[in-house]
């Protein structure tokens, strides 16, 4: 049996300590508004449940480059804080001091040191990360938005029809994929990126046919956005960020039949994350079991929208539990009570004929699923 260890595998759900790392790049004289943007900040963040510590560093080699790192207890009240519109209101004094940032977050899995005791260890909160996960190299990631009802057929030819932008970034980063989805009038962006994700985002942002794109669908918009802006562009690509929470796949190559799936789940008012949380804990007891369907499987989290993206292999309905990521009635149960009855159709999907009517609702449509060559 293949565990968990031996699967390329991230998640933000293991109950591990966190620590957060921002590289900062000031402006030239912009020291001083910076060191009061952080003030305010580390003031506003202390009182966030799940917060432990942070710290604001200098460079001892150039002035200008600046580290605040923080710890949280484990991860989701981090992403919680990160994706919250106070979160977005904090840092808006930060944008006219920072020439770049750079974002990086990591799980604890080793501590030395005199005063890394197991008794600090419990003082502190959370845990260290169980095991040693393994990656295949890949950063996954994606933005959603929803355009105005009426115009999504419009939307949808535009976003079918762009020309792709050149995969290669530079000597290690690549664009390896990029899934596009619509359910009703809500866009999924997927991307797949070999090497840096900020250095391929920015690459893709400055592309003719990409900045095409995005000036023909602005109109259609339902959040307004003026790319022309810095700060709107910004506000707008911060809201749409929808990053991954968990991925799992099997280690083996594609098998011929696999297609991929976007699943949308929408949950109830505050429990997007309970729900992303008990999605990845069925998907790992389920990848235990040899004759699964599932060989990938990532869940972005954003508030309470929350999508599972699925690479099936048969499709949907060759094992309806496990694609909808069930492994079995009373779990199909579990995550029916906490999705949106409105938006869910009501019910519970404790039968494979009601998880196949669920699945029906939930599979987004496709619009182009585009894969770069692999480098030689």
């Amino acid at each position: 049996m293949t565990t968990l260890s031996e699967r390329i595998s991230q998640s933000a759900f293991d109950g591990s300590r966190l620590r957060v790392v921002l590289l900062v790049d000031l402006h030239d004289g912009a020291q001083q508004s910076f060191l009061a943007a952080y003030e305010h900040m580390r003031n506003q963040v202390a009182s966030v449940p799940g917060h432990l510590s942070d710290q604001l560093c200098q460079s001892i080699e150039n002035p200008s480059q600046w580290l605040i790192t923080s710890e949280w207890e484990s991860a989701p009240p981090f992403i919680e804080w990160v994706n919250s519109e106070e979160h977005v209101d904090v840092v808006k004094p930060l944008h006219s001091c920072v020439r770049d940032t750079r974002s990086l977050r990591f799980s604890v899995l080793r501590e030395t040191g005199k005063i890394h005791t197991e008794a600090r260890a419990a003082e502190l909160g959370g845990a260290l990360q169980p095991y040693a996960r393994m990656g295949d190299g890949i950063v996954r990631h994606a933005l959603t938005f929803t355009v105005k009802p009426g115009s999504e057929e419009i939307v949808a030819e535009l976003l079918a029809g762009y020309k792709s932008p050149e995969p290669r970034v530079d000597d290690n980063t690549r664009l390896r994929r990029t899934s596009l989805f619509m359910h009703r009038n809500r866009v999924i962006r997927a991307v797949e990126v070999q090497g840096d994700l900020l250095a391929a985002l920015r690459h893709v942002a400055r592309q003719p046919e990409v900045q095409a794109l995005e000036e023909a669908i602005n109109p259609y918009l339902e959040q307004h956005r003026d790319l022309n802006d810095q700060e709107s562009a910004r506000m707008f690509f911060t809201r749409a960020s929808l990053p991954a929470v968990h991925h799992l796949a099997a280690v083996e190559g594609e098998h011929p039949d696999t297609k991929r799936h976007a699943l949308y789940y929408p949950a109830k008012q505050g429990c997007g994350m309970a729900l992303a949380k008990l999605l990845a804990r069925q998907d790992e007891e389920a990848a235990h079991d040899p004759s699964g369907v599932i060989e990938s499987s990532t869940i972005f989290l954003r508030d309470d929208v929350v999508i599972r993206l699925v690479d099936v292999r048969g499709g949907l309905d060759a094992a309806p539990m496990l694609a909808g990521g069930a492994h079995g009635p009373r779990k199909a149960a579990m995550v029916a009570r906490l999705l949106d009855e409105d938006a869910f159709g009501g019910g519970s999907p404790a039968t494979e004929a009601e998880m196949l009517r669920f699945l029906a609702r939930a599979d987004m449509r496709l619009i182009t699923d585009r894969r770069s060559p692999v480098a030689p």
